[in-house]
């Protein structure tokens, strides 16, 4: 899915456009709370991430002014990360879908489950269980 950048249909569009994705609420959260990352700390905050998706996403989040990259001119280069003023806007936007998340986690994990182990014939839908055919 290639980045739109706009126009967008509302503000949720734009939203979506520029956090969108798997890993970029990761990051955001990872960097939540004024913290600044060195690029192996931030990798280590986001399990899973490819070194190469990292890089990917943290370029198109400073693109979009979210995150602040900051070079050091050392031996070895030294570079940090940190949220951007717009950036901790954003995250503080984001925080109610996490407290959603927690409140409900056990219960997505469970239907998740049931989705995959299916084993009874019968599937849930909408809260009334239908037979399949």
């Amino acid at each position: 899915m290639a980045n739109r950048k706009g126009p967008y249909l509302c503000g949720l569009d734009a939203a979506v456009d520029v956090v969108g994705g798997k890993w970029k609420p990761l990051i955001l959260w990872a960097l939540y709370a004024g913290r600044t990352l060195r690029f192996g700390e931030l990798r280590r905050h986001v399990p899973g991430v490819s070194e190469k998706m990292l890089i990917q996403q943290l370029r198109e989040m400073e693109s979009d002014g979210i995150v602040h990259r900051e070079v050091y001119r050392e031996v070895p280069p030294k570079v940090e990360y940190s949220l951007t003023e717009l950036g901790q806007t954003l995250n503080k936007a984001l925080e109610p879908l996490g407290i959603w998340g927690d409140q409900h986690m056990e219960r997505l994990v469970e239907r998740h489950a049931e989705k995959i182990g299916g084993g009874s014939g019968e599937k849930e839908r909408d809260g009334v269980a239908a037979q399949s055919a």
